[in-house]
């Protein structure tokens, strides 16, 4: 029997969202064993004069613990 754990990460880039959805599961992949899967809770940007400055993503990433 598998147990899988899912926990909520924020990842930022100034250049898109696709690169802080790349930057964010990259990172988790690094940290933790057994990465299944990953669901974009939500996307925001940051926004100076006018200018978006930094894209933000909410995800919410799994994997299966170890026995």
């Amino acid at each position: 029997m598998s147990i899988a754990k899912t926990i909520e990460l924020v990842s930022t880039s100034t250049k898109s969202f696709d690169d802080a959805i790349h930057d964010g599961i990259s990172r988790a992949c690094k940290t933790l064993e057994n990465v299944k899967g990953a669901w974009i809770q939500d996307q925001e940007v940051a926004i100076l004069e006018g200018q978006i400055t930094e894209y933000r993503v909410r995800l919410k990433v799994t994997f299966v613990l170890n026995d």
